[in-house]
């Protein structure tokens, strides 16, 4: 029986015999499979992994982008009414009045032949006998803030502002 070890023994050890520069110490850091049984590793395509990371990148920043000018584009709606609230509230002011106006009702306001400006309670369909000024400007409700709340403008009076301005 010792024969046989003895025999077997240097054969086994010739077959085992791997060269030093083809083994690891480490076979599970090796970017490929070290044993018939390992699972099959692929490399990865590292362009295809970029273009698709910066498609993604492009595509949520310009989501973004657009929330943001929609967001600008409020603003400035919300801006631009406010400055015609505020036109007209110093127009308003600057008009003649024969009363006290009480917040939260609507007023009308008039350009008389001379340019002089009126608040009036009656409004341009109003009038029994035809308006008695030159021409209606708009309608405005007195806010709380008592700043005026456009509700109808004269369109013809927008078209000469825009001419006006165009002629500047």
């Amino acid at each position: 029986m010792a024969d046989k070890k003895e025999k077997i023994q240097p054969d086994y050890d010739k077959r085992l015999h791997i060269d030093e520069d083809k083994i690891t110490e480490n076979p599970h850091n090796l970017p490929y499979a070290h044993t018939v049984g390992s699972a099959i590793i692929f490399p990865d395509d590292k362009d295809r992994i970029k273009t698709t990371a910066m498609t993604a990148m492009v595509e949520q920043t310009n989501v973004q982008m657009k929330q943001i000018y929609d967001q600008m584009e409020l603003l400035i709606s919300q801006a631009n009414k406010l400055k015609e609230r505020v036109e007209l509230s110093e127009e308003i002011y600057g008009a003649e009045m024969g009363f006290k106006p009480i917040t939260g009702h609507t007023y009308h306001l008039y350009e008389k032949e001379d340019g002089i400006k009126v608040l009036s309670m009656i409004g341009p369909d109003e009038w029994a006998r035809g308006c008695k000024y030159a021409h209606y400007v708009a309608t405005a409700r007195l806010m709380g803030d008592h700043t005026w709340d456009i509700e109808a403008k004269n369109e013809e009076e927008k078209e000469t502002e825009v001419e006006a301005q165009d002629a500047e």
